[in-house]
Parts: structure tokens; sequence; C-alpha cells
């Protein structure tokens, strides 16, 4: 293990730089729709994205910073599509910020610097550096949030995110705290080594575990530690929306993996009757609440809850009575969700985003009414993407779900068979609401009956994203292998 293997963390290195430069840029940018920042940053993006998919070749990890970063498949993986997260949100966002006052310099350094704290985080193998990379991507995004000054909404859900989101960081902190003092390392290796020997004091390592398990289902947006997720999805501009709901659902992810799976493995009886709960709560309370919503983004924001119901479901069959037989179908199957998930929902933001226009949000399920005389592309991306979460072929997310379901059910487990049931149940729920967006849009009269026209580019990445949620549903196993190859690099 070297101290400074500078090549394992050179991405990370030239994502720093470039944010550095693109800050200093901006400052000499006299165009008021900053194009030359704009191209800077997805310039930067393209390049940070492409070294993570050469470095995802290599299959032995490689220790950076003193061994408190660790360069394998499952970082690099995930990194990946943070990135990709993160450029199509600004491509999708700019002519929306545009008409907003939004543009300016800082939506790009602050995304980039949000990007930086996502890779640090899902690449830590140390619970300090974990803890930096939360602490660097939570702030970039609380100011995300409150980028519209002036705007009363949006900025009292940027003090309602960062309240409750410092509440979370005081959980997760409190969770390393006590597991450091109970295993004595702040490595991941260490602590995993210290719970295989059975050293550790087993009753103050559980009571961390309930912080870090309810500090992870904070970022993730499990109940019950949703509350913040509804307001803040309604009240962000929606570009600061779809930054918070995708490449941070991936982060949080990471950062389940590392922490519960890296380090905790020993006690999965104990943090995976946790996960279990959440769930349970968050497929109940998203799939319920979601019903009852007027508001696009609010539905969403509970769709979110109850998909990440599906995604904790994943991780739960991985250690059964202590064998991990399993574990990498499991582990495999969530990733594969999450990052399925992840498409899906750029795709239903980046709608709302090109359907507003100055002064008119497009949030209102209404105001999809008649979409498809008024754009038949938009209605048609819209209904796959509807289609895709509601789990419907053959869209991806019917494979995501048959992947999750797969692996409750492979287990021959009675608890988790009934598990799998259940979720089923929530899923024909889900698929009310869902629906409801695809009759309003074909079949429901548009009160103004002008045409939409979106930029060619936002066009050309819509159609794309579209085209990705029906392509990965048809042909799955490419992204399956690449899941199930990160996992056992990482079991490694």
């Amino acid at each position: 293990m070297t101290s400074m293997n500078w090549n394992a963390i050179l991405p990370e290195i030239v994502l720093l730089v470039m944010a550095c430069i693109v800050a200093l840029a901006d400052l000499f940018v006299t165009d008021p729709q900053r194009r030359p920042t704009y191209r800077l940053t997805l310039l930067t993006l393209a390049v940070y994205g492409a070294l993570h998919l050469v470095y995802f070749q290599n299959p032995t990890p490689e220790f950076a910073a003193g061994g408190m970063i660790v360069s394998d498949p499952m970082g690099h993986l995930l990194t990946f599509f943070a990135t990709v997260a993160v450029a199509v949100t600004l491509v999708y966002a700019q002519p929306y910020v545009a008409s907003r006052e939004m543009l300016k310099g800082e939506l790009f350094t602050l995304s980039l610097f949000s990007l930086l704290g996502i890779a640090i985080m899902v690449s830590g193998a140390n619970l300090l550096m974990i803890y930096l990379g939360l602490e660097l991507m939570s702030l970039s995004l609380y100011a995300l949030v409150a980028l519209r000054r002036d705007h009363a909404q949006a900025t009292e859900a940027a003090m309602k995110y960062f309240v409750l989101g410092a509440l979370a960081s005081g959980f997760l902190l409190y969770g390393m705290s006590m597991m450091y003092g109970a295993t004595g390392s702040l490595e991941l290796a260490g602590v995993f080594e210290a719970i295989n020997k059975g050293e550790p004091n087993k009753q103050v390592l559980v009571f961390g575990i309930v912080f870090i398990v309810s500090g992870l289902a904070f970022k993730l947006g499990a109940v019950p530690f949703h509350m913040w997720v509804p307001d803040v999805y309604h009240g962000a501009p929606t570009a600061a929306t779809l930054l918070i709901a995708g490449a941070p659902k991936i982060a949080a992810f990471g950062m389940a993996m590392r922490l519960l799976v890296d380090g905790l493995i020993g006690l999965a009886v104990d943090w995976q009757q946790m996960l279990v709960v959440l769930s349970v709560c968050s497929l109940v309370v998203g799939n319920l609440a979601a019903i009852a919503q007027t508001n696009l983004k609010r539905m969403l924001a509970y769709s979110t809850i109850a998909q990440m119901g599906f995604v904790l479901l994943g991780l739960v069959p991985g250690v059964i009575n202590g064998n991990t037989v399993s574990a990498a179908n499991a582990y495999s199957s969530a990733m594969f969700y999450i990052l399925t998930y992840v498409v899906t929902t750029l795709g239903t933001f980046g709608l709302i985003m090109l359907m507003a226009r100055q002064g008119f949000e497009a949030d209102q399920i209404d105001d999809l009414a008649g979409l498809n005389q008024r754009n038949p592309l938009m209605a048609a991306v819209m209904g796959v993407f509807m289609f895709s979460l509601a789990g419907i072929p053959p869209t991806v997310g019917f494979y995501a779900k048959l992947s999750v379901l797969q692996a409750l059910v492979s287990t021959n487990d009675s608890g988790y068979i009934g598990l799998a049931i259940f979720s089923v149940m929530m899923s024909l729920i889900g698929a009310f609401y869902y629906l409801r967006v695809v009759k309003v849009m074909y079949f429901d009269e548009a009160t103004d009956t002008s045409a939409i026209q979106a930029p060619g580019q936002a066009r050309a990445v819509l159609s794309l994203n579209g085209a990705a949620v029906l392509v990965l549903g048809v042909l799955p196993g490419g992204l399956m292998a690449m899941c199930a190859y990160a996992i056992k690099a990482l079991a490694t």
C-alpha cells in the first residue's frame, strides 16, 4: 500500500484543477449566456468520465493518500454514472436557469465540487475521508438550492435541506466515532478485521450502526428520514432538484456499500434487519403519499422514497445465516437498480425543465395535459420514463425490479420471499400514479395548445435518455455484468 499513489487519484486531481480553472475563467466571461463556462464544464466532465471508464477495467484495487482512498471498479463505475448525471443535468438546465437569473459561474463550479465530493464518498477507505466527501458534496448542494436568492420558496427549501442535512451528518459522525471507539481503527479494513477477530464491544458497535444507518437513510431519503425530500424537491429550482435527485443518490449508495459491506459485513445480521424496516416503511409511505399529490415534483419526490425502498431491499439478502454466497447477486442487483433509477430520473426532471418557461414552472401534473398534441416526442419519452418507474416491460425499470426480486426469492428464505411479494403489491399501487401522468398527457384536453419548443441540444439528450431507458430494458446484460464485476472486485 503506497502512501502517495498519485496515479490512483489522477481523475480527482484533474477534476479539482479544472473546477478551479472554471471558477477563475468565469470571471473573464462577458457572454450573459455563460457559453464558454458551460462548454469548459462539459469538456471537464467528458474527460473525467472517460478517465473513470479507463480505470474501471483494472480489477485490482489500488490505495492512495496513505490508504485513505481506494481505486476499485465499484468506485469508478459509480463515479462514471454520477459524472454522466451531472453532465446531463447541466444540458437540461441551461435554458431553464438562463430565464431565472441563475446562470452564474457558481452553478458550474459548485456542480463540479459536488461531483468531487461524490467521488471521494464512493472511493473512501477511511471513515474521515468518507465524511469529508459527504460534507463537500452536501455544502455544494445547499448552495445550489439557494442559488436563486430572490426566490422565497427556494431559500426556504435550502434552509430545510441545510438544517436536516446537518442533523444527518451529525448522526453519521456520531456513529463513526462509536465504530472508532469500539474497533480502534478509522480504516474500513481495520474495522472489518477487528470485527472478524471478535475484539470489539458489540453493544457499542451496534449502537454505532443505528446512527450510521440513520444517516445513510437520510441521504437516500428513506422513511422515517424522508421529511426533507418532498419539500426540497418542490421548493428548489428544478435544476437544483435534479442535481439532488441524481448523482447524490449514487453517492449515498456508494457510501452505504463502503460502510456496511466493506467495514461492517461481520455485523450484517444487525444492519440487515434495520434495512428491512426502512425499506418496508419507504415502500408504504412513498407509494401511498404519491397518490395524493397534484404537484409533479412532489409526486416524483414520494416516488423517489418508494424507489429507495427497493434499493434497500436489494441490500437485505446479502448475508444469510453468516453465509455470503448470495452477496454478489444481491449487491449487484441493488447497484443496477440505483444506476438505472438515476438514468430515468434525469429524464423526468429534465422534461419538466424543458417545458418550463419564464414565470411558469410546469410542475403541476395538470400542466402535462394534452402534451401529446403539443409535442409528441416529449409525451412519448415521458411515457417511457413513467413506464420504467412503474416497472412495466420492456423498460429498464422492469428488469431492475425483477433483479432485486430475484435476489430475494433465490435465498429460499420464507421471510425474504414474503418481502418480495409485499414489494410487488406496493409496485402495483405505485403503477397508479405513474399511469395517471400518461393518461393526462394523452387523453386530457390541453388548456394551452401552443407547441412546445425545446433547444436542439437538450432535445437530443432527452431523446438519448429515453432510448437508454428502452435499450437497457431490452439488453440489460452489459450493465448488469459491469455491476457484478464491480461487486466481485469489491469482495476481493
